[in-house]
Protein backbone atom coordinates (compact mmCIF):
# COMPACT_ATOMS: atom_id res chain seq x y z
CA UNK A 1 0.00 0.00 0.00
CA UNK A 2 2.50 2.46 0.66
CA UNK A 3 4.49 1.96 -2.45
CA UNK A 4 1.03 3.56 -4.22
CA UNK A 5 1.97 6.82 -2.20
CA UNK A 6 5.68 7.05 -3.86
CA UNK A 7 5.65 9.78 -6.55
CA UNK A 8 6.01 8.75 -10.10
CA UNK A 9 5.14 11.81 -11.55
CA UNK A 10 8.07 14.22 -13.55
CA UNK A 11 8.61 17.21 -11.17
CA UNK A 12 9.92 20.67 -12.30
CA UNK A 13 11.43 22.78 -9.90
CA UNK A 14 10.48 26.00 -9.10
CA UNK A 15 12.45 28.78 -7.50
CA UNK A 16 10.15 29.04 -4.68
CA UNK A 17 6.43 28.14 -3.58
CA UNK A 18 3.88 29.55 -1.14
CA UNK A 19 0.61 28.18 0.26
CA UNK A 20 -1.74 28.86 3.10
CA UNK A 21 -4.22 26.10 4.22
CA UNK A 22 -6.45 25.57 7.53
CA UNK A 23 -7.25 22.42 8.44
CA UNK A 24 -9.61 21.48 11.14
CA UNK A 25 -9.63 19.12 14.44
CA UNK A 26 -11.77 15.97 14.76
CA UNK A 27 -13.48 14.75 17.38
CA UNK A 28 -13.42 10.93 17.28
CA UNK A 29 -16.79 9.04 18.44
CA UNK A 30 -15.33 5.25 18.12
CA UNK A 31 -11.48 6.12 19.50
CA UNK A 32 -8.42 4.84 18.36
CA UNK A 33 -6.09 3.73 21.49
CA UNK A 34 -2.74 1.81 20.27
CA UNK A 35 -1.03 1.62 17.62
CA UNK A 36 1.73 -0.66 15.65
CA UNK A 37 4.47 -0.48 12.75
CA UNK A 38 4.37 3.47 11.67
CA UNK A 39 1.51 5.17 12.66
CA UNK A 40 -1.14 2.24 12.32
CA UNK A 41 -3.98 2.28 14.09
CA UNK A 42 -4.56 -0.64 16.11
CA UNK A 43 -8.63 -0.50 15.84
CA UNK A 44 -10.32 1.37 13.58
CA UNK A 45 -12.06 4.52 14.64
CA UNK A 46 -14.61 7.07 13.15
CA UNK A 47 -14.78 10.73 14.08
CA UNK A 48 -17.08 13.73 13.64
CA UNK A 49 -14.66 16.87 11.58
CA UNK A 50 -15.17 19.63 13.50
CA UNK A 51 -15.42 23.50 12.14
CA UNK A 52 -14.18 26.67 14.14
CA UNK A 53 -11.35 24.71 15.75
CA UNK A 54 -8.77 25.04 13.14
CA UNK A 55 -5.07 25.47 12.65
CA UNK A 56 -3.97 27.60 10.34
CA UNK A 57 -0.95 27.33 8.24
CA UNK A 58 1.47 29.30 5.90
CA UNK A 59 4.37 27.45 3.90
CA UNK A 60 7.04 29.07 1.49
CA UNK A 61 9.78 27.00 0.21
CA UNK A 62 12.98 28.32 -1.14
CA UNK A 63 15.24 26.17 -3.68
CA UNK A 64 18.15 24.81 -1.67
CA UNK A 65 19.06 22.54 0.85
CA UNK A 66 16.40 20.87 2.93
CA UNK A 67 15.59 22.71 5.63
CA UNK A 68 12.89 24.43 7.74
CA UNK A 69 11.68 27.08 10.26
CA UNK A 70 8.93 26.83 12.56
CA UNK A 71 6.83 29.37 13.96
CA UNK A 72 3.81 30.11 15.70
CA UNK A 73 2.55 33.61 15.15
CA UNK A 74 5.40 34.59 13.69
CA UNK A 75 7.36 33.92 16.75
CA UNK A 76 9.64 30.68 16.87
CA UNK A 77 9.09 27.55 18.46
CA UNK A 78 11.51 25.65 19.05
CA UNK A 79 9.88 22.44 21.09
CA UNK A 80 7.81 21.92 17.90
CA UNK A 81 11.25 21.73 15.89
CA UNK A 82 11.38 17.72 16.99
CA UNK A 83 7.68 16.72 15.56
CA UNK A 84 8.50 18.49 12.36
CA UNK A 85 11.70 16.80 11.28
CA UNK A 86 10.69 13.47 12.57
CA UNK A 87 7.56 14.54 10.07
CA UNK A 88 9.82 15.59 7.28
CA UNK A 89 12.21 12.58 7.64
CA UNK A 90 9.17 9.88 7.01
CA UNK A 91 7.44 11.91 4.00
CA UNK A 92 10.80 11.93 1.81
CA UNK A 93 10.49 8.47 0.25
CA UNK A 94 6.82 10.16 -0.50
CA UNK A 95 7.56 13.54 -1.77
CA UNK A 96 11.69 12.97 -2.72
CA UNK A 97 11.63 16.77 -3.99
CA UNK A 98 10.77 18.25 -0.52
CA UNK A 99 14.66 17.62 -0.07
CA UNK A 100 15.62 20.46 -3.30
CA UNK A 101 13.83 23.24 -0.92
CA UNK A 102 13.64 25.16 2.71
CA UNK A 103 10.18 25.90 4.14
CA UNK A 104 9.57 28.69 6.26
CA UNK A 105 6.19 27.27 8.23
CA UNK A 106 4.12 29.57 10.62
CA UNK A 107 0.79 28.51 11.84
CA UNK A 108 -1.80 29.70 14.26
CA UNK A 109 -4.46 27.64 16.07
CA UNK A 110 -7.97 29.16 17.04
CA UNK A 111 -7.98 27.05 20.08
CA UNK A 112 -5.35 26.34 23.14
CA UNK A 113 -3.36 23.27 22.04
CA UNK A 114 -1.85 20.12 24.04
CA UNK A 115 -5.66 21.16 25.90
CA UNK A 116 -7.02 17.51 25.12
CA UNK A 117 -8.44 19.32 21.58
CA UNK A 118 -6.44 17.66 19.04
CA UNK A 119 -4.08 20.36 17.78
CA UNK A 120 -1.52 18.28 16.56
CA UNK A 121 -4.61 16.40 14.20
CA UNK A 122 -5.45 19.78 12.88
CA UNK A 123 -1.52 21.24 12.51
CA UNK A 124 -0.04 17.94 10.66
CA UNK A 125 -3.37 17.96 8.55
CA UNK A 126 -2.98 21.55 7.71
CA UNK A 127 0.86 21.01 7.13
CA UNK A 128 0.17 17.98 5.10
CA UNK A 129 -2.27 20.07 2.89
CA UNK A 130 0.30 22.57 2.11
CA UNK A 131 3.09 19.53 0.63
CA UNK A 132 0.63 18.39 -0.98
CA UNK A 133 -0.47 21.66 -2.74
CA UNK A 134 3.03 22.34 -3.12
CA UNK A 135 3.71 18.68 -5.35
CA UNK A 136 0.49 19.31 -7.54
CA UNK A 137 1.91 22.58 -8.20
CA UNK A 138 5.01 21.12 -8.90
CA UNK A 139 3.46 17.54 -10.92
CA UNK A 140 0.86 19.29 -12.76
CA UNK A 141 -1.24 16.14 -11.18
CA UNK A 142 -4.64 17.52 -9.50
CA UNK A 143 -4.76 17.61 -5.23
CA UNK A 144 -4.50 13.80 -3.97
CA UNK A 145 -6.59 13.74 -0.41
CA UNK A 146 -5.84 9.78 0.10
CA UNK A 147 -1.91 11.04 -0.24
CA UNK A 148 -2.75 14.38 2.14
CA UNK A 149 -4.28 11.55 4.75
CA UNK A 150 -1.53 9.35 4.34
CA UNK A 151 1.34 12.15 4.82
CA UNK A 152 -1.01 13.41 7.72
CA UNK A 153 -0.74 10.13 9.28
CA UNK A 154 2.94 10.11 9.10
CA UNK A 155 2.81 13.12 11.30
CA UNK A 156 0.20 12.57 13.80
CA UNK A 157 -2.21 9.44 13.53
CA UNK A 158 -6.18 11.10 13.82
CA UNK A 159 -4.40 13.60 11.26
CA UNK A 160 -5.48 11.35 8.60
CA UNK A 161 -9.33 11.97 9.90
CA UNK A 162 -8.99 15.94 9.34
CA UNK A 163 -8.35 17.02 5.59
CA UNK A 164 -11.92 15.71 3.87
CA UNK A 165 -15.58 14.74 4.87
CA UNK A 166 -17.96 15.52 7.88
CA UNK A 167 -17.29 12.10 9.20
CA UNK A 168 -14.26 10.33 8.45
CA UNK A 169 -13.67 6.63 8.95
CA UNK A 170 -10.00 5.74 10.00
CA UNK A 171 -8.46 1.81 10.08
CA UNK A 172 -9.44 -1.80 8.59
CA UNK A 173 -12.70 -2.19 9.36
CA UNK A 174 -14.48 -5.44 8.26
CA UNK A 175 -18.04 -3.93 7.35
CA UNK A 176 -16.87 -0.66 5.15
CA UNK A 177 -15.76 -1.47 1.97
CA UNK A 178 -12.20 0.51 1.44
CA UNK A 179 -11.76 0.89 4.72
CA UNK A 180 -8.06 1.46 5.24
CA UNK A 181 -4.77 1.45 7.79
CA UNK A 182 -2.89 4.36 5.96
CA UNK A 183 -5.33 7.42 5.50
CA UNK A 184 -8.83 8.35 6.23
CA UNK A 185 -11.69 7.87 4.01
CA UNK A 186 -14.86 10.02 3.70
CA UNK A 187 -17.66 8.90 5.05
CA UNK A 188 -20.48 11.73 4.83
CA UNK A 189 -22.92 9.99 3.18
CA UNK A 190 -23.29 7.93 5.67
CA UNK A 191 -24.91 10.77 7.86
CA UNK A 192 -29.08 11.00 8.54
CA UNK A 193 -29.80 14.38 8.27
CA UNK A 194 -30.27 15.02 12.23
CA UNK A 195 -26.51 14.78 12.33
CA UNK A 196 -25.44 17.23 9.51
CA UNK A 197 -25.63 20.22 11.45
CA UNK A 198 -24.84 18.84 14.49
CA UNK A 199 -23.40 20.53 17.57
CA UNK A 200 -20.08 20.07 19.45
CA UNK A 201 -19.42 22.44 22.59
CA UNK A 202 -16.18 21.97 24.04
CA UNK A 203 -15.97 22.93 28.32
CA UNK A 204 -12.71 24.42 28.64
CA UNK A 205 -12.22 22.20 32.13
CA UNK A 206 -8.30 22.18 32.12
CA UNK A 207 -6.41 24.65 28.72
CA UNK A 208 -2.82 23.40 30.13
CA UNK A 209 -0.53 20.48 28.76
CA UNK A 210 -2.30 17.34 28.83
CA UNK A 211 -0.71 14.92 31.97
CA UNK A 212 0.39 11.91 29.38
CA UNK A 213 1.13 12.47 25.78
CA UNK A 214 -0.88 10.61 22.99
CA UNK A 215 2.11 8.78 21.91
CA UNK A 216 3.06 7.68 25.62
CA UNK A 217 -1.08 6.56 25.81
CA UNK A 218 -1.16 4.88 23.04
CA UNK A 219 2.02 2.72 23.73
CA UNK A 220 0.54 1.52 27.28
CA UNK A 221 -2.00 -0.46 25.07
CA UNK A 222 1.40 -2.44 24.41
CA UNK A 223 0.83 -5.53 26.36
CA UNK A 224 -2.42 -4.04 28.10
CA UNK A 225 -4.44 -6.82 30.20
CA UNK A 226 -7.44 -5.52 28.30
CA UNK A 227 -6.29 -4.56 24.79
CA UNK A 228 -7.25 -7.47 22.72
CA UNK A 229 -11.31 -7.24 24.08
CA UNK A 230 -10.86 -3.37 23.50
CA UNK A 231 -10.20 -3.68 19.93
CA UNK A 232 -12.69 -6.63 19.52
CA UNK A 233 -15.01 -3.66 21.38
CA UNK A 234 -13.99 -1.22 18.83
CA UNK A 235 -14.89 -3.17 16.10
CA UNK A 236 -18.04 -4.21 16.90
CA UNK A 237 -19.25 -0.67 18.12
CA UNK A 238 -18.00 0.94 14.66
CA UNK A 239 -20.23 -1.42 12.85
CA UNK A 240 -23.26 -0.07 15.39
CA UNK A 241 -22.30 3.18 15.19
CA UNK A 242 -22.30 3.46 11.32
CA UNK A 243 -25.84 2.09 11.56
CA UNK A 244 -26.96 4.72 13.84
CA UNK A 245 -25.31 7.32 11.74
CA UNK A 246 -27.26 6.35 9.20
CA UNK A 247 -30.18 5.61 10.47
CA UNK A 248 -30.37 8.70 12.39
CA UNK A 249 -30.76 6.91 15.81
CA UNK A 250 -29.49 9.15 18.45
CA UNK A 251 -30.11 6.71 21.29
CA UNK A 252 -27.80 4.22 19.60
CA UNK A 253 -25.25 7.47 19.09
CA UNK A 254 -25.39 8.31 22.56
CA UNK A 255 -25.05 4.80 23.97
CA UNK A 256 -21.82 3.95 21.90
CA UNK A 257 -20.47 7.77 22.34
CA UNK A 258 -20.37 7.82 26.14
CA UNK A 259 -19.02 4.32 26.65
CA UNK A 260 -16.32 4.69 24.08
CA UNK A 261 -14.99 8.01 25.49
CA UNK A 262 -15.26 6.35 29.29
CA UNK A 263 -13.70 3.25 27.79
CA UNK A 264 -10.92 5.14 26.27
CA UNK A 265 -9.98 6.98 30.23
CA UNK A 266 -10.82 3.07 31.54
CA UNK A 267 -7.99 1.73 29.51
CA UNK A 268 -5.53 4.58 30.48
CA UNK A 269 -6.84 3.62 34.35
CA UNK A 270 -5.81 0.01 34.25
CA UNK A 271 -2.61 0.68 32.70
CA UNK A 272 1.06 0.11 33.73
CA UNK A 273 1.77 3.14 34.79
CA UNK A 274 -1.55 4.19 35.20
CA UNK A 275 -3.26 7.78 34.69
CA UNK A 276 -6.09 9.45 35.51
CA UNK A 277 -6.87 12.31 33.03
CA UNK A 278 -10.57 13.46 33.86
CA UNK A 279 -10.60 16.21 36.63
CA UNK A 280 -13.60 16.75 39.66
CA UNK A 281 -15.24 19.10 37.26
CA UNK A 282 -15.32 16.64 34.05
CA UNK A 283 -17.07 14.15 36.43
CA UNK A 284 -19.32 16.97 37.77
CA UNK A 285 -20.18 18.26 33.68
CA UNK A 286 -21.14 14.32 33.25
CA UNK A 287 -23.24 14.00 35.86
CA UNK A 288 -24.92 17.67 34.94
CA UNK A 289 -25.49 16.19 31.26
CA UNK A 290 -27.10 12.77 32.44
CA UNK A 291 -29.15 14.68 34.73
CA UNK A 292 -30.21 17.05 32.21
CA UNK A 293 -31.20 14.43 29.24
CA UNK A 294 -33.45 12.61 32.13
CA UNK A 295 -35.19 15.42 32.76
CA UNK A 296 -35.62 16.58 29.60
CA UNK A 297 -35.37 13.88 27.22
CA UNK A 298 -32.90 16.16 24.87
CA UNK A 299 -30.63 13.96 23.34
CA UNK A 300 -27.34 15.98 24.46
CA UNK A 301 -24.45 13.62 25.07
CA UNK A 302 -20.75 13.97 26.06
CA UNK A 303 -17.33 12.75 24.58
CA UNK A 304 -13.74 12.92 25.73
CA UNK A 305 -10.24 12.93 24.30
CA UNK A 306 -7.16 11.75 26.24
CA UNK A 307 -7.52 14.88 28.47
CA UNK A 308 -9.57 16.56 30.98
CA UNK A 309 -12.09 18.53 28.73
CA UNK A 310 -15.35 17.60 27.78
CA UNK A 311 -17.19 18.03 23.88
CA UNK A 312 -21.15 18.17 24.38
CA UNK A 313 -22.53 16.96 21.40
CA UNK A 314 -26.31 17.91 20.18
CA UNK A 315 -28.81 18.49 17.43
CA UNK A 316 -28.60 22.09 16.32
CA UNK A 317 -32.40 22.59 16.88
CA UNK A 318 -31.45 21.90 20.63
CA UNK A 319 -29.03 25.21 20.47
CA UNK A 320 -31.00 27.20 22.92
CA UNK A 321 -32.27 24.34 25.50
CA UNK A 322 -28.74 23.28 25.43
CA UNK A 323 -26.81 26.92 25.61
CA UNK A 324 -28.89 27.61 28.74
CA UNK A 325 -27.39 24.20 30.56
CA UNK A 326 -23.93 25.73 29.66
CA UNK A 327 -24.88 29.08 31.00
CA UNK A 328 -26.53 27.94 34.05
CA UNK A 329 -25.21 24.75 34.95
CA UNK A 330 -21.87 23.89 33.24
CA UNK A 331 -19.69 26.76 32.76
CA UNK A 332 -18.86 27.07 36.34
CA UNK A 333 -16.73 23.51 35.78
CA UNK A 334 -14.29 25.20 32.96
CA UNK A 335 -11.42 26.98 33.54
CA UNK A 336 -12.56 30.79 33.98
CA UNK A 337 -16.07 30.00 32.33
CA UNK A 338 -14.32 28.94 29.18
CA UNK A 339 -15.90 27.13 26.16
CA UNK A 340 -15.92 26.92 22.42
CA UNK A 341 -18.90 27.09 20.26
CA UNK A 342 -18.36 24.37 17.14
CA UNK A 343 -19.89 22.68 14.94
CA UNK A 344 -19.70 19.64 11.75
CA UNK A 345 -17.32 20.67 9.32
CA UNK A 346 -16.06 19.60 6.35
CA UNK A 347 -12.50 19.71 6.56
CA UNK A 348 -9.56 21.15 5.07
CA UNK A 349 -9.36 24.76 2.75
CA UNK A 350 -6.83 26.09 0.75
CA UNK A 351 -6.80 29.98 2.18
Amino acid sequence: MEENFKLTNAVELKESLATKWQAPSNIALVKYWGKHGLQLPANPSISFTLDACRTITSVKASQGKHSFSISYDGEAIPEFVPKIEAYFKRIASYCPWIANYHFEIDTHNTFPHSSGIASSASSMAALSACVIDFESELTGVPLDYHKMSFLARLGSGSACRSLQGAAVLWGEHKDTEGSSNHYGIDKSELLHPIFKDFQDTILLVDKGEKVVSSTIGHDLMNGHAFAKARFEQAHENLTTLKKALEKGDLETFIKITESEALTLHAMMMTSHPYFILMKPQTLSIIEEIWAFRKETQIPVCFTLDAGANVHLLYPSEHKIAVGELINNKLDQYCQNSHYICDQIGTGAKKC
